[in-house]
């Protein structure tokens, strides 16, 4: 009996020593009011924990189900420093000035993440200083220069996607995979997907985020290439239904175009597409817009503004617009090239890639 009292009392002490829960000690020099620890849910900020400084000092504590990124910030204050949380003894140290460049130990996460953000930042720094560098060479006139250079910043810039994608790859069982992940999945197919995620540890395939792009997976299936486009409806400025079969169909090739007023890429690209319809419209091409605006104002300013002619729609939801949950958008601009019977037959083709895409389909 006795030595049955001995093993639960050691027992006892044993699990009362384990971390059950994370405690983070904030030092941030210069720091007054409170520090507020949140989660991103649902494309909001959502508060884990809030506490005091005293003295630049102030310690969070809480418990997470599994290791993710998490957002650190003073109250009140825009500056957050991106945090992975998970259940231990953690700190982070730093100036209230500039708390995004705050240290962080304690987190094994975090550490993955901190290494993988120096390689990054490095060759950030690298491209954009070439960047301008060729921007300056273009005003000094030597285009020759300029455009060497702006090549070289092309691969430098493709390099990170390179380096984050074998991030993935080896480190199938890291929490700091997730995120990486999902910020490398726009563009890429279903199979590219699938296959990077059929290559995680069953642990990390749980993660929400990650059963969330499964998800997206299923419905890039549906929309790849090769297959019949989803048909839809939603009203046009007028408010008119206008079903998208009933354009394709009478079109050789349509070029379905996500885009948005508020969207800067959406709107640099513009010309181009307007371009391409004033070349092509007579020869069998058109355009199809579809609008992931919520002010309607701005909406049909920019349709006036970048003289788009051709068929426009929206049900003005922003990101929770029908079509572009159907069609798996996750980005705009996001465009998809469909033929006559309906067949998807590219995708994202933008500037000179567009103009050849149309051109190479309807001369054959």
């Amino acid at each position: 009996m006795k030595k049955y009292f001995v093993l639960i009392f050691a027992a006892g002490l044993f699990a009362c020593s384990q971390q059950s829960g994370f405690k983070i000690n904030v030092n941030l020099e210069g720091a007054e009011g409170q520090v507020v620890l949140e989660e991103r849910k649902d494309g909001a900020l959502v508060g884990i924990d809030t506490a005091d400084i005293v003295d630049g000092t102030a310690v969070l504590e809480g418990e997470v189900e599994v290791p993710g990124a998490y957002y650190l910030s003073i109250l009140g204050q825009r500056a957050k420093a991106l945090v992975f949380v998970e259940n231990a003894k953690m700190t982070v140290s730093g100036k209230a000035d500039s708390i995004r460049f705050a240290k962080v130990s304690g987190s094994a996460s975090h550490d993955d993440y901190a290494a993988l953000s120096d390689k990054l930042k490095k060759i950030s720094d690298e491209y954009m200083a070439l960047y301008q560098e060729a921007r300056t060479a273009e005003a000094a006139g030597d285009t020759a220069k300029s455009a060497k250079l702006m090549a070289q910043v092309e691969e430098m810039y493709e390099s990170t996607n390179t380096i984050q994608e074998d991030f993935v790859k080896e480190h199938p069982a890291s929490y700091v995979t997730p995120i990486i992940l999902g910020g490398i999945s726009y563009g890429k197919e279903a199979d590219e997907l699938e296959a990077l995620v059929n290559g995680l540890d069953p642990k990390i395939q749980e993660v929400p985020s990650i059963v969330e792009l499964k998800d997206k997976i299923e419905k890039l299936k549906v929309v790849a290439i090769g297959q019949i486009a989803p048909d839809f409806t939603q009203n046009d400025p007028e408010g008119n239904p206008v079903k998208f079969s009933d354009v394709y169909s009478q079109h050789e090739l349509t070029l379905l175009d996500f885009w948005a007023s508020w969207c800067g890429p959406c709107r640099q690209e513009n010309p181009n597409v307007v371009a391409v319809f004033n070349e092509f419209k007579d020869k069998g091409f058109t355009v199809f817009g579809v609008s992931l605006d919520r002010d309607k104002e701005a909406w049909l300013k920019g349709i006036e503004d970048d003289g788009l002619t051709w068929t426009q729609v929206s049900d003005l939801a922003y990101w929770n617009n029908t079509v572009a949950k159907t069609y798996a958008v996750s980005g705009i601009p996001h465009s998809i090239l469909v033929g006559k019977d309906g067949k998807i037959i590219a995708k994202n083709k933008r500037g000179d890639e567009l103009r050849e895409a149309v051109q190479e389909y309807l001369n054959n």
